[in-house]
């Protein structure tokens, strides 16, 4: 099922979270993985892209979670996957190119969120966890990198499921709060 929705405007996220349960019945996951474009050095970037970035990667987190609460209360708990990156760590900051301070600050933002609404989230059965997939070869980043970058040791979108299904799946659970990292924690959804 598709539905048109700006993921910065209220209405919009409620109009999504509204339709998907008429359809459903019930909602029991949220998949928050929306990115826009901020690749751009801090003296050439705007605050009208820094506004987006926040807006797109940051805001919508908070109004998706105030939408999807009632559903899965409702229902008996649900899980909340917001798909971060690395470039959240402090310690990757001096390996990171120029042009990634506002999108590294929107994820640092995602991560945080994530740790902070959980214990709000867990008594009501809903677990709420951030994943950093590592690099992923997406359309975008082919775009972005260009037909000539070396893209070994890169994922596919394919490898991001089992992981995002494995958070996903935690749903009224301990395991809440946390920043799951593919590189550094292990694979424990299997191979």
């Amino acid at each position: 099922m598709a539905i048109r929705c700006d993921i910065g405007e209220e209405r919009d996220i409620e109009q999504l979270v509204a339709g998907a349960v008429a359809q459903f019945g019930r909602l029991d996951g949220l998949v928050n993985n929306a990115m826009t474009p901020t690749r751009t050095p801090l003296d050439a970037s705007t605050v009208e892209l820094w506004d987006d970035s926040m807006r797109v990667n940051v805001r919508s987190l908070y109004l998706f979670t105030r939408a999807v609460m009632p559903h899965m209360q409702r229902t008996g708990g649900g899980s909340i996957v917001n798909i971060s990156s690395g470039a959240a760590a402090h310690e990757v900051s001096a390996l990171m190119p120029p042009g990634y301070v506002i999108y590294s600050v929107a994820k640092a933002a995602l991560e945080r969120y994530s740790s902070a609404a959980a214990p709000e989230l867990r008594p009501l059965g809903i677990t709420i966890n951030a994943l950093r997939p590592g690099a992923v070869r997406t359309e975008h980043t082919a775009m972005e990198f260009g037909p000539d970058f070396d893209w070994t040791g890169w994922a596919t979108p394919a490898d991001v499921g089992p992981p995002v299904a494995y958070l996903a799946a935690q749903i009224d659970t301990d395991f809440t709060g946390r920043v799951l990292d593919v590189a550094q924690f292990g694979k424990p959804w299997g191979t």
